[in-house]
């Protein structure tokens, strides 16, 4: 049976690991709380371009020596920025967890800013925008998420404009790590085969120095909606519709994931089976629900042909507003089943429970145990998901279509239909 503890450094800093007994290997991390709905306008990008150069050196390590350090013990090391944070991870055998640990320490408090390296990664993080501009089905959700959030720190795109980026440098960093990468806003999490004494004792040597930077508030996400239409020749005519969901300290979350699942979690689906298998307008189509600290949406996704996205449309919206009415017994049991049993399986790596460890902690300031987790989603019933439909579907949408979307209907005649 995995446990989970808990510890807390005089400065703020959090660690938490979960034993896995029998595994031989772990997956460790600092997760900062610092994304880019923390970011000034000016620094739109920089908490993604930080990320990046975490990489290129230390005082103690170049860049190449980073990566071996973790690679000739066989493991691997990562990192990614989201809206809420920054993580930076290693998945090794247990044994070497402390050169992991070290690794990743070093990386998050002591990188050098080389102004070369500053100049090299720039390109790189130019040419990674320049690549998700080209994918459509990628720049799509960035425009939704701008019009779901218009004018908001939580509504900009990660990876940042390209004059923003163009134009950072050694102080910039230097001024966004002072403000955030204090002890106070990181969370260790590891698991696996760990030893959480072991863990501590390391964190305490590593940070127990540093001093706290204080509470810095996040920007506002206030979910509010809105259209964005690009007209271009493509192959496919890109639909993504949000609606408002409840955030995570929501007690209706799991309402909210529920219903979202029995739309378009799967092949069993309601918008998979009409739009898809009756009526073949596509070949992807889905929903998926996404919560953060004080907001959420779900999603709904689907390509098309120019031709067919006006019917796509009108489909979708009218088994949305179905669904409200006579979602049944069968398809609340079947979502269920489907959260839980994905839940459950998504955690047999020390990865994913590292992962959902630090997330909650950060949440909840514990950890609640997956017995927890599975209770709240099996005492959602089915009245409760039909309530939260119809009140959702009353609320506020965001619309982003791009491609051959001349036909596409615009967000207030979705929202008329949603709402009639």
């Amino acid at each position: 049976m995995s446990t989970t503890r808990i510890h807390r450094l005089p400065n703020g800093l959090r660690i938490v690991t979960e034993h896995m007994p029998g595994l031989k290997s772990a997956s460790c991390g600092l997760w900062v709380g610092a994304g880019g709905r923390h970011e000034r306008e000016p620094e739109n990008g920089i908490a993604h371009f930080l990320e990046h150069m975490a990489f290129k050196g230390t005082a103690r390590r170049s860049a190449l020596r980073i990566a071996e350090e973790i690679e000739d013990v066989g493991g691997y090391i990562n990192a990614y920025t989201s809206r809420e944070m920054t993580a930076y991870y290693a998945r090794c055998l247990s044994a070497d967890v402390p050169r992991a640990l070290d690794v990743i320490s070093d990386i998050v408090l002591n990188p050098v800013f080389n102004p070369e390296d500053i100049e090299t990664e720039r390109h790189v993080i130019l040419q990674e925008i320049g690549q998700a501009n080209d994918t459509p089905d990628d720049i799509v959700f960035d425009w939704l998420h701008e019009v779901s959030y218009p004018g908001q720190p939580f509504g900009r795109t990660i990876l940042g404009p390209e004059a923003r980026v163009a134009g950072f440098g050694d102080g910039d960093l230097r001024g966004f790590v002072g403000r955030h990468y204090g002890p106070d806003r990181m969370i260790l999490s590891a698991a696996g085969g760990v030893d959480h004494d072991a863990i501590v004792a390391q964190a305490e040597a590593v940070f127990g120095a540093l001093s706290p930077v204080g509470a810095v508030p996040a920007g506002p996400a206030r979910f509010k909606g809105g259209e964005r239409r690009e007209i271009k020749d493509l192959e496919q005519a890109h639909f993504a519709l949000n609606i408002e969901a409840p955030g995570y300290r929501d007690p209706l979350v799991h309402t909210a994931q529920i219903w979202s699942t029995a739309l378009g979690g799967g092949m069993s689906s309601r918008l998979f089976q009409k739009i898809r298998e009756e009526r073949g307008l596509c070949y992807s189509i889905y929903a998926q629900s996404a919560a953060y600290d004080d907001t959420g949406h779900v999603t709904i996704y689907a390509g098309t042909s120019g031709d067919e996205i006006a019917d796509l449309t009108e489909l979708t919206v009218a088994e949305l507003r179905r669904a409200a009415e006579d979602m049944s017994e069968a398809e609340v049991a079947r979502a269920k089943a489907q959260l839980t049993a994905g839940m459950m399986m998504g955690l047999e790596s020390p990865s994913s429970r590292a992962e959902r460890n630090a997330r909650l902690l950060s949440v909840w300031d514990r950890v609640p145990d997956l017995d927890e987790a599975v209770a709240r989603i099996q005492a959602v019933d089915l009245a409760g998901v039909r309530d939260w439909g119809r009140a959702a579907l009353s609320g506020n949408v965001a619309l982003a279509v791009y491609g051959p979307v001349d036909a596409a209907p615009g967000v207030e005649a979705i929202r008329a239909g949603l709402s009639s």
